[in-house]
């Protein structure tokens, strides 16, 4: 069989991509062995070099004192590799010692891979984690963490921390990472002597971590540095263990000459801890002050996930569950639509999947993505909201927008035009005792139901309010999806995505 020059450059290009992989892999796993030696030949005492690197991350190239932190280390330890880390060259750029370099994350068309990876400029066996303006006034400082880390066998304990001196002041935390409920949860750590162990911290530190630890982080150098990292190392099962003494000092107390520069750095800071939590699938911070941080959707922006297809978000196929920004919004827009319905005389009820959230949860099931009400047909006339829609939709004062269904002959309620979290409502009439309407859908519970279950609606707990539902809301459920309902949660189409329920 002949084979055409295409088919030949095309083997070829393959060959020489595998090649390339082969031998970029080969250097990475050299380069590791490399550090491990040299981590061996140090614990052996045979002097190979020294066992630490610094690292300074976190900068703002407009403002900063880069280069008086490496000349205080170089001085009292010329040995040591400094390393200056921007995710972009640095303007001005940086003036910096002899023995101290920079590495910019960026890559370049025209240098090779390794010299944007920080893992191949750093073959010592722990790095030095540092903040911008801090000084080593204690050469020996750095043998002690090393001991205290090394003290710790191996166990949770993988980094180790102490305070910088005239500086804010460093506070243990316990974090939480919930990843399949996109939040973070800090709290403040219990108060204790030297060597408190936590999960993270706050304020301006000194950090000691293992380079093997360091590069086995999925981000290891991300900013804001220390949310990036406390973040991977908690879910980790990884802990930090804060000392009071030794420390280190800082003598550019503020950091910042001016306060444009501070708004600047405020500004830089509010922006990279956005873009880090959105990178990392956190959509909602809570705060050790008990202050919450939402990086998910508003009213202003489009909602978190797209079209649903087969009732199955996407997010579900990432185990995760609705951001709590999606929740929040229906939350409001359930609130907001039953006090107009009450207020203009339209009887309704909680429907399906909401009436389920509301007996387990007295709120939105976890991992819905709109709630559901039922409505009386006859008192549709009632709601200004409701009456006039067949010729269109309506925005309302407050933003939301009040549409007839496209999918149906029924009623949405949206969060706003730019977010699509929406509230459905379903117009049911009775006919000689059975609730049935004209229209309906696939889903398994849109079924008729005996008008006893509505006479009289009963008051409970949903989503933060009072609402309306059946009277016998276990039969309901029943009848509509089936025996057992309530204590066998599902995902609403198990053959697409089941839920595991060990993970509840």
């Amino acid at each position: 069989m002949r084979i055409s020059l295409c088919q030949g450059l095309l083997t070829g290009a393959i060959i020489l991509n595998l090649l390339i992989l082969y031998y970029v892999s080969r250097a990475q796993q050299q380069m590791m062995e490399k550090r491990k030696e040299l981590g061996r030949g140090s614990r052996r005492g045979h002097g190979r070099g020294p066992r630490v690197s610094v690292l300074l991350r976190e900068f703002e190239s407009f403002e900063n004192y880069v280069g008086d932190v490496a000349n205080s280390f170089l001085r009292q330890r010329p040995e040591l590799p400094f390393l200056a880390v921007a995710d972009t060259f640095p303007y001005p750029p940086l003036v910096l010692p002899e023995g101290a370099r920079l590495l910019v994350l960026s890559p370049s068309p025209d240098q090779p891979p390794q010299a944007h990876r920080p893992e191949f400029h750093l073959q010592t066996e722990f790095v030095l984690l540092v903040p911008d303006g801090v000084e080593l006034e204690q050469p020996r400082v750095l043998e002690r963490l090393i001991k205290e880390l090394e003290g710790e066998g191996g166990g949770p304990v993988r980094l180790v921390a102490v305070p910088v001196l005239t500086r804010s002041a460093v506070q243990c935390l316990h974090l939480r990472v919930n990843l399949k409920e996109w939040t973070a949860t800090y709290s403040p750590a219990a108060s204790g002597s030297s060597g408190s162990v936590c999960t993270a911290l706050q304020g301006d530190a000194v950090v000691l971590i293992r380079t093997e630890d360091l590069f086995n982080l999925s981000v290891p150098l991300g900013r804001p540095l220390f949310p990036a990292l406390f973040v991977q190392t908690t879910l980790r099962g990884w802990k930090v263990k804060l000392l009071e003494s030794p420390c280190f000092s800082a003598n550019h107390r503020p950091l910042f000459s001016s306060a444009h520069n501070q708004w600047k750095a405020d500004t830089r800071l509010k922006e990279a801890t956005g873009k880090l939590m959105r990178s990392f699938g956190l959509k909602r911070l809570l705060l050790p002050e008990g202050k919450e941080q939402w990086f998910g959707c508003t009213k202003e922006t489009p909602r978190c996930f797209g079209t649903v297809q087969d009732d199955t978000p996407d997010y579900l196929y990432l185990d995760r569950w609705t951001p709590p920004c999606c929740l929040r919004a229906l939350r409001e827009t359930t609130k907001y639509v039953i006090k107009i319905l009450e207020s203009s005389g339209v009887r309704y009820w909680l429907e399906g999947g909401s009436l389920l959230g509301a007996v387990r949860h007295q709120d939105i099931i976890p991992w819905d993505y709109d709630v559901d009400l039922g409505i009386y047909l006859e008192d549709v006339p009632n709601c200004d909201h409701l009456k006039n829609l067949d010729s269109g939709s309506l925005v309302d004062a407050n933003g939301y927008v009040w549409e007839r269904a496209v999918e149906g002959d029924f009623y949405r309620v949206q969060y706003s035009e730019a977010n699509h979290l929406h509230v459905d409502l379903w117009p049911f009439y009775s006919r000689n005792g059975i609730m049935t309407k004209d229209t309906w859908t696939e889903h398994k519970q849109d079924v008729e139901f005996p008008e006893h279950f509505l006479q009289p609606l009963v008051p409970m707990p949903f989503a933060g309010i009072t609402a309306y539902g059946p009277n016998n809301q276990r039969a309901f459920l029943e009848l509509k999806f089936g025996e057992g309902v309530i204590e066998s949660p599902q995902y609403p189409n198990p053959m697409k995505k089941r839920l595991d329920r060990s993970k509840l």
